[in-house]
């Protein structure tokens, strides 16, 4: 048996969860909006610190929240719900039936496993968009962000992806459009995300959601929002002491930047966000709004650089101390730019 969705629209991006929802918004709802705009709609900035998880490195940061793919429907007032399947081959059957009734499909992985990304690291909760398969060549046919064309990746390849044995698993995670209406207005649903938004990042830094399928163990420790970038600020300058320093160093510059899950990468998508509903009502944006974000994402940036030199033969302690500064400079950048966006948008404190 085999099939491939006819007429679905890839858009290639920045970031593996706003292009696929971009596409899927376009395939089901009929909106084309731009990508900025659905990361922004999805509330999908945050700063997540994890430490004492069970991954490689044991500690890590990520600049997305778990929901953002459930946000961006929420948001609109659209129908759009994800569950996991532990059953490895029931959860292959269950989208199987989705693409065989023409209904593309997100899916979520560890991108390590993807035969046609060559991926070095482990990166779960990678995001991409079930299209077809191929019984004969045991080929699945994927959307993913690179490219427009769908990608064929192996059936072996891909139930590793979905539900893999070593590292953090989304639990074959998939999502499905209930419904095709949108029930919000562009305004409200900018009106409402960056509410959602702000309220996280200058919260207390314990909202963090596992609902997209990540499962943590008991030892975790995690800080989020502004909090957890000062935790970072905090915690990073004591890096330099560990056995694994330049690992620790290499695999979070790639986080940062690199990954598209981090820091630079995600601001400059919020920054386009905040310019896209400014112009849609101005009254849900403050003036200069989106230059603190652009700034935010600059000094992300300069983060990531401080710690891919951290990682090189030779580094010393001084690369981690400009990694801590900008790092701090980042929260006060940060604060104050959710601060008035909270302010706006009638959050309260």
């Amino acid at each position: 048996m085999k099939t491939l969705i006819a007429g679905y629209e890839s858009f290639p991006g920045e970031h593996c969860g706003s292009v696929a929802m971009r596409g899927l918004l376009n395939h089901y709802c009929g909106l084309r909006l731009p990508e900025p705009a659905v990361l922004g709609l999805g509330s999908g900035v945050d700063c997540i610190f994890l430490s004492g998880v069970d991954m490689d490195p044991d500690v890590a940061v990520f600049g997305r929240p778990a929901t953002l793919e459930i946000d961006v429907a929420s948001a609109l007032g659209i129908d759009y719900r994800e569950c996991v399947e532990p059953d490895d081959a029931e959860a292959w059957k269950i989208v199987r039936e989705e693409v065989l009734a023409g209904r593309p499909t997100m899916l979520s992985g560890d991108i390590f496993h993807l035969d046609y990304r060559e991926y070095k690291v482990h990166f779960p909760a990678h995001r991409f968009v079930l299209l077809g398969f191929d019984d004969e060549i045991e080929k699945a046919f994927i959307a993913d962000r690179i490219r427009p064309e769908p990608e064929a990746c192996s059936y072996s390849a891909l139930a590793s992806s979905r539900n893999p044995q070593d590292g953090m698993s989304t639990h074959n995670l998939w999502g499905r459009f209930h419904g095709t209406e949108v029930g919000r207005t562009l305004t409200d649903a900018a009106r409402l995300a960056i509410q959602r938004t702000a309220r996280r990042m200058i919260g207390d830094g314990t909202e963090f959601s596992e609902s997209a399928g990540i499962k943590l163990p008991n030892d975790r420790r995690v800080t989020s929002g502004v909090s957890g970038i000062r935790r970072l600020a905090q915690e990073l300058p004591a890096w330099a002491e560990r056995e694994d320093a330049r690992w620790v160093a290499q695999f979070n510059a790639s986080c940062i930047e690199k990954f598209g899950n981090g820091g630079g990468n995600f601001r400059r998508l919020y920054a386009g966000f905040l310019d896209w509903a400014r112009a849609i009502d101005a009254r849900l944006v403050p003036e200069g709004a989106s230059t603190l974000a652009t700034r935010a994402a600059d000094g992300w940036t300069a983060l990531s650089h401080c710690l891919a030199a951290a990682a090189q033969e030779g580094a010393d302690a001084e690369h981690w101390k400009q990694a801590a500064e900008h790092a701090v400079k980042v929260a006060q950048l940060e604060d104050e730019l959710f601060s008035r966006l909270a302010d706006r948008v009638g959050v309260a404190s």
